[in-house]
């Protein structure tokens, strides 16, 4: 009698994102990992994973034929993300024909890389070999958002083979990560019915759902760092530069505005209600003291502020971050560099706005860590979503707080 599948497999393994998401729902499975980028191995080997150096689209599925339980892919982003040249937007009619043929055990990825803008793209479609050969368990993918239309494509093809699928966007600041990041979504199972994870969080705390409770607040850039108004300067920003030289705390203009902004009165204070929600309190200027809770001044000069009460932006590979609330108007939708006011922050400011520890043991060099830490599954988001897929129950809020 063959012995059940008891091995967690992970295509595009990097840094440790969905490992870590593991460790925090307690979800105790032997875990393997596949990654080619040799920083990120190094990191997820520091961090305790067994990841194997390898390239995902070369690995044979046959020696783990009959042994994986759960199957877990975030295939590379940067061709399809919009922070970047998005070919992979124009090679999606070729990777949904990936799809196509590997699901039914047709293997045309040699022909149809060479027709590729960018050769990442049909990255996309290689976990449709392994659910094809190993048929899982248990699936869950991650991807930014413009790869739903293909998620949709796996879904299809999934609940065929009898499977129980999910898929669409969530938001991590949902699910109490400190960063308003959204990703497509999949997740399936041959055991169970599935859906989303229930969100943990709102960004308009303060109402009731349907059996009465009241969520809190998104989890603002400032209580993941502590970054108190009284207790840390107002972080760097890339532009300007003093007199004295070196950067200046505020974009080109800002200081001026800032100043009319704090004359005219038009500051607004956050304090905590009933439901440890954030809400807007006004009051006149002259009660307002440096123990309350950190001011934010309103107004689109001053964007930088909200870093204290609102979760970051999305990370990605630099040491810049735009301020929370801050909403690009390029074309291009999700960089974080059309801004002037965008934020510097360290390996391990980024690291906890993605969720990680902050004792990570990031390996390689700066450059190296940023990619991995902006390229990441956050792993709340990553742990909410193995909760949802596999039914283990997240620990409570309290066991959360005190593993962090």
């Amino acid at each position: 009698m063959a012995a059940a599948p008891n091995l967690a497999v992970e295509g595009f393994h990097g840094p440790g994102g969905w490992g870590e998401g593991r460790r925090i729902l307690g979800l105790h499975i032997r875990a393997v990992g596949m990654e080619w980028d040799a920083a990120a191995c190094a990191t997820a080997k520091a961090a305790g994973h067994t990841v194997v150096r390898c390239d995902v689209a070369t690995m044979p599925t046959a020696p783990f034929r009959g042994r994986v339980k759960v199957k877990v892919d975030s295939p590379p982003c940067q061709a399809w993300s919009r922070a970047g040249k998005s070919l992979g937007l124009v090679d999606q009619p070729l990777v949904h024909q990936a799809v196509e043929d590997l699901a039914a055990g047709r293997d045309t990825r040699a022909r149809l890389l060479t027709a590729c803008k960018d050769p990442r793209s049909l990255l996309a479609a290689e976990p449709m070999r392994w659910h094809h050969d190993l048929r899982p368990e248990t699936i869950v993918m991650e991807e930014v958002p413009d790869v739903l239309p293909l998620f949709k494509q796996y879904a299809a093809i999934l609940r065929a083979w009898g499977y129980s699928v999910w898929v669409g966007i969530l938001n991590a600041a949902d699910y109490g990560v400190p960063q308003t990041r959204r990703r497509a979504i999949l997740i399936a199972s041959r055991v169970r019915t599935v859906g989303p994870p229930a969100p943990t969080h709102t960004q308009h705390p303060g109402g009731e759902d349907l059996f009465g409770d009241s969520l809190p607040g998104w989890v603002c850039m400032a209580d993941a760092l502590g970054w108190g108004a009284t207790d840390r300067p107002v972080p760097t920003v890339t532009a300007g530069g003093g007199k004295a030289g070196g950067a200046e705390p505020f974009p080109t203009q800002a200081r001026a505005a800032l100043t009319a902004s704090r004359d005219r009165g038009d500051w607004v204070l956050k304090s905590r209600r009933d439901s440890d929600a954030w809400v807007a309190k006004e009051g006149p200027r002259e009660n307002r003291r440096a123990s309350e809770p950190a001011p934010t001044f309103t107004g689109e000069a001053h964007r930088w502020s909200w870093a204290m009460t609102r979760p970051a932006t999305t990370a990605c590979t630099t040491d810049r971050i735009a301020p929370p609330g801050h909403r690009d108007q390029s074309p291009k939708g999700e960089s974080q560099f059309a801004s002037p006011d965008t934020i510097r922050i360290t390996q391990t400011e980024a690291a906890v706005l993605q969720s990680f520890r902050a004792d990570h043991p990031w390996q390689g060099t700066k450059t190296k860590q940023f990619e991995q830490i902006g390229n990441a599954v956050p792993p709340l988001l990553g742990a909410h979503v193995l909760s949802a897929a596999t039914g283990i129950p997240m620990p409570a809020a309290a066991d959360l707080a005190a593993a962090a």
